[in-house]
């Protein structure tokens, strides 16, 4: 297999490294070979090529069978056309439609809720982010000085894709899927989202099929997380709950991420890049260990590669034991390690195992 690496800006340079052994480790444990590709992308690449998402980055990217994309730092970035947020076209142009995060409570972490796991399906490209919902232009603009207008898009094929992903990984799960939307408001846009998810329930019958308000799910997503499997949802509702959703198992430390195509697949983390302790070896580097091994999975089940398959099985009971050991866990989730020092401890953990 063909993987990607990029290792973005601040922390995504120290935590990328680790999970990129940790696949390595996987792999070769599983008898799996990957061709690893590193590209320049961030602030990095602006200072060395004059451009965040050099040119010739995306032919590159297209060859490959998906990658590693470390956290970016895009609002520091300076003013000008060539310093441009490089993930959000790097989702468009692959069609990355689907947005997988997890989130999972462990015994003796930190968290607000006890027996989570669920995941939140967040539709990646309409909606009302304005960098992606337009072939051209913006998806915002201000007709006057006192007036902003932001347009939300909403397609039938966009939402039908996003619930099919849902679907298909609650089948794998514990069948169980809720729609979230507001359609007593968006007649039209989230009426279109609901309409389309109902659709596809008839084909999944063996998966149960619930819906819920945004806003009534947001206050039971805080009391009875428990209660959830799978939560497919559009845009910027999936972004926010899906960081809801992290803050009740232990931060966003703990969020990994999957952003999943036709062809293609990113393994990005939910966190941010966290330039407040970029080079202090202090950042969790869980949430992009467990995004590497939701990307080896995804290969392994698209491409037909019982290998990838165990390289992933392999990290997830390697991270279970080092979390249920506590001994090298990051300050973040009630330990004292470093960044390398976990990662190393996974590696060795994999590296042990039969």
């Amino acid at each position: 297999m063909k993987i990607g690496v990029l290792e973005g800006d601040d922390i995504g340079r120290e935590v990328v490294p680790q999970a990129v052994k940790v696949m390595q480790t996987a792999a070769t444990k599983s008898g799996l070979s990957i061709e690893w590709m590193p590209l320049p992308i961030g602030r990095l690449a602006y200072e060395t090529f004059g451009h965040t998402l050099p040119p010739g980055t995306l032919e590159k990217l297209e060859a490959l069978d998906g990658w590693v994309l470390g956290p970016i730092g895009h609002q520091a970035y300076p003013k000008e056309p060539n310093a441009i947020n490089p993930h959000p076209i790097l989702r468009k142009h692959f069609d990355l439609y689907a947005n997988i995060r997890p989130a999972k409570s462990y015994p003796g972490l930190p968290s607000l809720h006890k027996d989570v796991d669920l995941v939140i399906v967040r539709e990646n490209n309409e909606g009302f982010q304005p960098d992606r919902n337009v072939v051209a232009g913006c998806g915002e603009f201000r007709p006057s000085h006192d007036m902003t207008i932001s347009v939300r898009v909403i397609t039938r094929q966009g939402s039908s894709k996003v619930a099919r992903a849902a679907f298909e990984l609650a089948r794998s799960r514990r069948r169980k899927l809720t729609a979230v939307h507001k359609d007593t408001v968006f007649k039209l846009g989230c009426g279109m989202f609901a309409e389309e998810c109902r659709k596809l329930a008839d084909e999944f019958p063996d998966v149960e099929y619930g819906e819920a308000i945004v806003d009534t799910f947001a206050l039971r997503l805080v009391m009875a997380p428990q209660k959830y499997d799978v939560i497919v949802t559009t845009n910027m509702f999936g972004d926010i709950l899906s960081d809801e959703a992290a803050g009740l198992v232990g931060g966003l430390g703990l969020a990994p991420g999957l952003c999943a195509g036709p062809r293609h697949a990113m393994a990005q983390a939910t966190h941010g890049s966290a330039p407040d302790i970029a080079g202090r070896n202090i950042a969790n580097p869980y949430a992009m260990i467990m995004s590497g091994q939701m990307l080896l999975d995804w290969l392994g089940r698209t491409r037909n590669e019982p290998r990838a398959v165990d390289a992933a099985k392999r990290i997830e009971r390697a991270v279970e034991r080092i979390i249920a050991e506590g001994a090298m866990l990051t300050a973040d989730i009630g330990g004292q390690a470093t960044t390398t020092q976990m990662g190393a401890a996974i590696v060795a953990m994999i590296d042990a195992a039969q």
